[in-house]
């Protein structure tokens, strides 16, 4: 009976999750749109280029935010992909969940899972760029202002090559791993269920897109993005 029952729950957890699905098929950006103010998105900041999506704005530092947006929504998943930063790069990046663009307010709204290089103790943090919060949500601040003492106790990042991030959204929670590391694991129902996530429509259900942050000097590399859906 107990051999019975642990076939029974092996088979729904592998019911409960879909395929791996590839959203990068490793040579153009088929799938994908740049968001952004209207004299940002044809300066080419996002392309595809020896098997990864690179963004390069290293010397050209008059942008707003610009965004790489997949053209899919999700709700429940499991997101993986790798991430290289460069010495170079003082800029900010990061990895939307669950959002939506604005054409009207000309913005991404939804939570976002940081990856800055600069200082690698924020990567897989949680970021709300949601327009009525735009405030850390992991750990829980008042506004964009972090300090390294607010972040993870352990952490780990390889400045010289590829780093792995995984993120998976259920419900309301949100759990991040960098390099095996777990770094965010937290309900956040309150926030991306309330009244200013509803009227944007982000938070439970949206696109996944990556991020260059406003005015910054940015060179960056994402590469093997899949996701499964979790049901």
């Amino acid at each position: 009976m107990k051999r019975v029952a642990g076939l029974i729950l092996l088979l729904a957890a592998a019911c409960a999750a879909q395929p791996w699905q590839s959203l990068f098929d490793g040579k153009t950006l088929n799938g994908w749109h740049v968001e952004a103010k209207a004299a940002d998105k044809a300066k080419g900041f996002w392309k595809a280029v020896d098997g990864v999506m690179e963004c390069d704005s290293i010397g050209r530092k008059d942008h707003d935010y610009v965004w790489l947006i997949h053209e899919r929504e999700f709700s429940e998943f499991e997101l993986q992909l790798k991430v290289m930063g460069f010495k170079e790069s003082t800029g900010n990046s990061g990895v939307q969940v669950r959002s939506r663009w604005d054409a009207e307010r000309e913005w991404l709204h939804g939570p976002q899972v940081d990856i800055h290089p600069p200082a690698p103790w924020r990567v897989g943090l949680v970021y709300d760029e949601t327009y009525e919060a735009r405030r850390w949500i992991y750990p829980s601040l008042k506004n964009w202002e972090i300090a390294p003492e607010q972040g993870p106790k352990v952490w780990k990042w390889n400045a010289d090559g590829w780093n792995d991030i995984s993120i998976t959204c259920k419900g309301g929670h949100i759990k991040t791993v960098v390099n095996g590391v777990t770094i965010t694991d937290a309900d956040l129902t309150a926030v991306l269920n309330d009244e200013a996530h509803q009227k944007r429509r982000a938070g439970m259900k949206g696109h996944v897109a990556l991020q260059l942050h406003s005015r910054d000097e940015l060179k960056i590399r994402y590469k093997d993005i899949r996701i499964r859906e979790l049901r």
